[in-house]
């Protein structure tokens, strides 16, 4: 087997972000069998939990089609996490918004971690958080750029 070390260019920094890339890609299936939910139902929490957004944009935002994206949606209306709500300026559509009993789930879910990552940026002087905000945006585009 290949040494990762050597794919990733070998240095700390490059081998510390594919083990936050692995660790990343792990972390939604983990949660999501903890609370008894698909990845992509928590993916589609986390979605929801910035903005009530409708069916098709949800289904952009997952990857996958809206026939998978109103499963998920269906799921996530029985457990009382979401609703369907009429969109606010086009009566023919529908917005999915988080419900309170959703956001409480998704904080209990994430809370910790996130509450770990604002200490961990708070940690940081400005310089320092200048020069991982960089890091983090050129790394974000470089792996956009497979897409």
């Amino acid at each position: 087997m290949a040494d990762k070390s050597s794919e990733w260019g070998g240095t700390p920094t490059m081998v510390a972000l594919q083990r936050l890339i692995d660790v990343a890609s792990l972390a939604p299936i983990a949660v999501a069998r903890r609370s008894e939910m698909s990845a992509s139902e928590l993916h589609a929490l986390r979605h929801l939990s910035r903005e009530a957004i409708g069916p098709a944009e949800l289904a952009r935002r997952l990857g996958v089609t809206t026939a998978a994206t109103s499963a998920v949606i269906d799921r996530l209306v029985a457990h009382g996490h979401v609703a369907r709500r009429p969109h606010p300026t086009d009566g023919r559509r529908t917005v999915i918004q988080l419900t309170d009993e959703g956001r409480a789930e998704a904080h209990r879910q994430l809370g910790p971690m996130f509450q770990q990552l604002r200490a961990l940026d708070a940690s940081l002087d400005p310089h320092d958080r200048a020069v991982v905000n960089d890091f983090l945006e050129r790394a974000t585009a470089a792996i956009r750029s497979v897409m």
